[in-house]
């Protein structure tokens, strides 16, 4: 049942700036009450009514949950002295609130509104500060207006801050005649919560505000997909269903869209692509940054090879002609990729690379998309690499409020590199390679390393792909399997599936086996059986470092359904254990765990065990796999450890941005390498079970791969090549370029 409790704010214990949560202590006749909640804009001294529920903490005692609030005036002298001289208004400490109060007594709030200048009556007080004084009580009021204004619409306290912060006074006018701005100027605010506010303001379904909005929006969530553009009868598409309306044609739309500068145009065959403004002009700023770095060295072949002949006698390198080739080539040329399945010994050719160009007293830096992936580079190579985030020296602007991602470098301040060699290139999306460019002088060698034939990224684009379509820059293509690598039927078996063969499934194999089952329920039990008791001593890992892969987030197999019941069986309830629940999600202390979209201003520490900080940094990235090692219902956030013992602090409201991790999705384990991976499998749709997917799926793993369920659905997989495509056109800008 909500209680109403009213107040003055007697001492903020805790307050997170970036969602206004708060912990403080409130005084009334009663005495002394904690509570807790949201509360973007309060200050100590001031009076409030509470709306919520008592809850008992488990160290605190019993608290005020706070659903809404209300800012009061305050009551009597005293409390009207108590709020001016409690730091709510700027430079006016207790000595100052005494003097005007005895001043002006009960007239005081009335003389600061209508005749601030008589505030200069009271000694220590100017005209100027009399003005600023009676500026801030405006500025106030007037936010709390406003504040109070949107939340008839249903809008929460954190986000009506966060809109009057923007809009100010116009606020009225805003959400009067268009909410759909919101969307586009807002951090945080997406059409569809821009939608629910019209609707509750009463703004009619088929508004042209609407629909533009609702196009703009189409196109954005097309990006999500990987899409670059949408033909013009896919947006038409795609809008019909989100707004559910009618509409037989978008080209007027379209046209003042592309007259506001929010979309690009283009004729091509006889159709339009569409394109959101900032993913046409960074397809095109890339082409234009790739052909400048397209520099052909003078440097002799026969020269380079001498140079090769004794880098193998002394580094114990073996190369053979396709490896030699593609070092001589990135000595001669300013940009090549390097492209291989796995065993065709695109380690070794870095490797004789970074030889090859340390002899020639060049300064190289290495670099790979993900944590995991940089860290294997720096084990197989012995240099160090870094993520490309790092690299560029991601950082964070706590003053800039509107972008706090920025990199430190970038055209003004490139990289002092004579060789960039970046790998895992196919997950690499374009946003990500357009600020590495931009951070790349023209004189630099580039060179990126890839498989073609996995997944593309995450990330919209498809950079590594349409590179080698483009047929613009030097590529060179490892296909022999080294005779080590032959030894392993994870590699034999990847390449089976990569050429469409047929995979034979006798499990006579060390490392490749598949356990036929046709029972989801069954599989999940032999799946546990495996986590549990039999791949950890075989490949001498940890239970929770052997991953489970799934081709869906639904179904019976889905990642949710696996984790839902691979968290109960590795990570059970215990009392000693915290719990969060966030939605439909129940998170552990343990629990392994997955970041699922990129959080640029995420701040992460590295401390000793005696917690001492010995670095830090911001940036928490899409696939992160860590644990969580506290769950703190008092500051209501959860600690998760990453990779190289990155601690971060995740805020309770943030936890939208985590999920289980025991089993993740194909896609989401790109760039990453576990010793051992499960592949459970029964039928599922067409477009989503092909070859790409089983292929990247396979190798990921290490140590060992097992597959669990239909042979049949398999061996489909390995047959099935119509992966879905995706709309991007870097390939044509380079062309174009050339």
């Amino acid at each position: 049942m909500a209680e109403i409790v009213k107040g003055y704010v007697d001492h903020i214990v805790f307050r997170n700036e970036d969602n206004g949560y708060t912990v403080f202590h409130l005084v009334n006749d009663d005495g002394e009450l904690t509570c807790v909640g949201s509360f973007p804009y309060i200050g100590e001294g001031e009076l409030l009514e509470l709306t919520g529920e008592y809850v008992t903490h488990g160290t605190y005692g019993v608290q005020l949950q706070v659903a809404s609030y209300e800012v009061q005036e305050p009551e009597d002298l005293i409390s009207i002295e108590r709020y001016l001289g409690s730091g709510a208004i700027k430079g006016l400490g207790a000595t100052l609130a005494g003097r005007i109060v005895r001043r002006f007594k009960g007239d005081t709030f009335r003389i600061i509104e209508e005749e601030p200048e008589r505030l200069a009556e009271v000694k220590g007080i100017s005209e100027r500060k009399a003005m600023e004084i009676a500026s801030q009580v405006e500025e106030k009021k007037d936010m709390r207006k406003a504040m109070i204004y949107l939340q008839k619409y249903g809008i929460t306290l954190a986000l009506s801050a966060k809109i009057y912060e923007h809009y100010g006074q116009n606020v009225y006018r805003v959400m009067e005649e268009n909410p759909y701005q919101i969307a586009d100027h807002v951090p945080g605010v997406g059409f569809k919560t821009a939608d629910e506010i019209a609707r509750r303001i009463g703004i009619h379904t088929d508004s042209d505000y609407r629909i533009r909005s609702g196009i703009f929006y189409v196109l954005l969530q097309a990006t999500n997909d990987g899409h670059i553009y949408l033909p013009e009868r896919e947006v038409l598409y795609r809008t019909k269903a989100l707004l559910e309306l009618d509409l037989a044609d978008v080209s007027k739309y379209l046209m003042d869209l592309a007259i506001e500068k929010k979309i690009v145009m283009r004729d091509v065959e006889e159709e339009k692509h569409i394109y959101p403004s900032q993913y046409y002009y960074m397809e095109l700023n890339t082409a234009k940054m790739l052909h400048d770095l397209d520099i052909k060295y003078d440097v002799a072949e026969v020269a380079v090879a001498q140079r090769l002949f004794q880098i193998e006698q002394n580094a114990d390198l073996q190369l053979d002609d396709m490896q030699r080739k593609a070092v001589i080539t990135a000595a001669r040329n300013g940009l090549m990729v390097l492209t291989g399945g796995p065993g065709t010994g695109k380690t070794t050719t870095i490797n004789a690379m970074i030889h090859f160009f340390e002899s020639e007293g060049m300064d190289i830096y290495l670099a790979a998309p993900t944590g995991r992936a940089a860290k294997r580079m720096t084990e197989a190579t012995g240099y160090e690499a870094k993520t490309i985030h790092r690299m560029l020296e991601l950082a964070y602007i706590p003053e800039n409020s509107d972008n706090r991602m920025q990199y430190g470098r970038n055209e003004e301040n490139p990289l002092e590199a004579d060789v960039i060699i970046i790998d895992e290139m196919s997950m690499v999306d374009l946003p990500l390679m357009h600020v590495l460019l931009k951070a790349v002088m023209v004189g630099t060698r580039v060179i990126l390393v890839g498989d073609k034939d996995q997944l593309p990224s995450v990330g919209a684009g498809s950079v590594l792909k349409d590179l080698i379509e483009s047929e613009c820059f030097p590529v060179i293509t490892l296909t022999k399997i080294f005779r080590q690598a032959e030894q392993s039927d994870i590699v034999v078996n990847a390449h089976k599936i990569n050429r469409g063969e047929e995979v034979i499934l006798d499990n006579k194999s060390r490392d490749f086996f598949f356990l036929k089952r046709q029972d989801a329920n069954t599989i999940i039990s032999v799946v546990l059986t495996l986590i549990q008791k039999k791949l950890p001593r075989y490949v001498d890992a940890d239970m929770l470092d052997i991953q489970v892969l799934t081709p869906m987030r639904k179904g019976l197999l889905g990642v949710e359904r696996l984790n839902t019941i691979l968290q109960q069986y590795l990570n059970p309830p215990d009392a000693k254990k915290a719990e969060k629940e966030y939605g439909d999600k129940l998170f552990r202390v343990g629990d392994k765990v997955m970041q699922i979209k990129n959080n640029y201003q995420l701040e992460w520490e590295i401390a000793t065990k005696y917690g001492l900080v010995v670095d830090k940094g911001v940036g928490v990235f899409n696939g992160d796999i860590g644990r969580i090692t506290e769950i703190n219902h008092y500051t209501e956030t959860i600690e998760v450890e990453y990779e190289e013992k990155k601690k971060v602090k995740y805020p309770f409201q943030l936890l939208e941005e985590l999920e289980l991790a025991y089993a993740v999705t194909v896609h989401k384990s790109q760039g990453s390498e576990y010793p051992a991976v499960i592949i459970p499998l029964l039928q599922g749709p067409r477009q989503l079970y092909h070859r790409n997917l089983i292929y990247t799926a396979v190798t990921r793993a290490k140590k060992c791969v097992t597959l669990v369920g239909s042979d049949i659905t398999f061996q489909e997989m390995i047959q099935n090549v119509h992966e879905q495509n995706r709309y991007t056109s870097l390939a044509e800008r380079i062309r174009e370029m050339m």
